[in-house]
């Protein structure tokens, strides 16, 4: 066994039981500390890709950006209703079964699939082709997101004040 393929593993088990842990929680502010977890793990399959460019757009924009507008969110929320927001689980059953069925589905395409297939070669470098895709045809939206991503941190910052 490779160490290429040792680092999937590690990785792996910590993807799965971060996104176990995001889901089972019942503290909130916990489950979103569990789902940076997994969205760092995520941004470390891109790294074992070797793709470094997506690990660093996974960790600034997911772990970094979504996580902290999640934690503003959960602030503002607490201090709106003035009482701590635990995460319920209703459907645990049926959740259980669609993850199951998912589960099996991919694990019957990945049963079917040959063992040995040849890695391919080493590839130009993507950041360029991503790069020129932002500031191209996406321009407009990749802004939009940026206005409406500080618009929501003004606004949780402009509830969360003091009334002082």
């Amino acid at each position: 066994m490779t160490l290429e393929a040792v680092g999937f593993w590690v990785v792996a088990v910590v993807l799965l039981a971060s996104s176990l842990a995001v889901v089972l929680t019942p503290n909130l502010f916990h489950a979103v500390l569990y789902l940076a977890a997994a969205l760092v793990a995520t941004g470390a399959i891109f790294l074992l890709l070797e793709q470094p460019f997506l690990f660093a757009v996974q960790l600034l924009l997911y772990a970094g950006g979504v996580v902290t507008i999640v934690v503003f969110a959960i602030m503002l929320t607490e201090r709106l209703i003035g009482e701590r927001v635990r995460q319920t689980s209703r459907h645990l059953v049926n959740g259980a079964i669609v993850a199951a069925a998912v589960f099996a589905g991919i694990a019957g395409f990945l049963l079917r699939s040959p063992l040995a297939t040849p890695r391919p070669g080493p590839v130009d470098d993507a950041t360029v082709a991503i790069g020129r895709a932002l500031v191209g045809p996406f321009a407009v939206t990749l802004e939009l997101l940026g206005v409406l991503l500080v618009t929501a941190l003004l606004g949780a910052l402009y509830f969360a004040r003091s009334d002082e």
